[in-house]
């Protein structure tokens, strides 16, 4: 199990593999984004993409599977988020390619009024099978204490 104690400022989990299909990207895109260039290759050809692009939404989805399936294995004792901050695109994601995470733990503190949770700040990024960055974004943590009486 993975409680505040545990996360340590400054390390990286490397986690995660997702698979892009041209079918989920379309899919998506119907339901939650439907810009023509989410929806056809031939609108998609007419734009700087070049041919279907992802949502930077649905990048965000699939990051949230990857990150959901990692928290599993780990145990991660977590208790939601209050928020992201600074969220960037980088590059489009396209059908074909495969993503992976990274998380840095920045920083951390107990909660003050609520011993039994911390608080922690950490960067995520995604990347593609050519390990360029492709989102990243800062967020707040919210985790279980496996010790409410303790100090840091």
């Amino acid at each position: 199990m993975e409680y505040y104690e545990d996360l340590i400022v400054g390390v990286v989990s490397k986690f995660g593999s997702y698979a892009v299909t041209r079918e989920e990207v379309v899919d998506f895109a119907r339901k939650y984004d439907a810009q023509p260039f989410h929806l056809s290759d031939e609108a998609a050809a007419k734009t700087h993409f070049g041919r279907l692009p992802a949502s930077g939404w649905h990048t965000c989805s699939m990051m949230m599977a990857m990150n959901v399936e990692h928290m599993k294995a780990v145990g991660h004792q977590g208790l939601g988020s209050p928020g992201v901050d600074q969220l960037r695109w980088f590059k489009p994601v396209y059908p074909g390619d495969t993503l992976r995470c990274e998380s840095t733990i920045l920083e951390k503190r107990r909660s003050q009024s609520r011993r039994e949770m911390g608080l922690f700040r950490h960067e995520l990024t995604v990347f593609n099978q050519y390990d360029e960055p492709v989102m990243r974004f800062n967020a707040m943590g919210i985790i279980s204490t496996r010790d409410p009486a303790g100090t840091d």
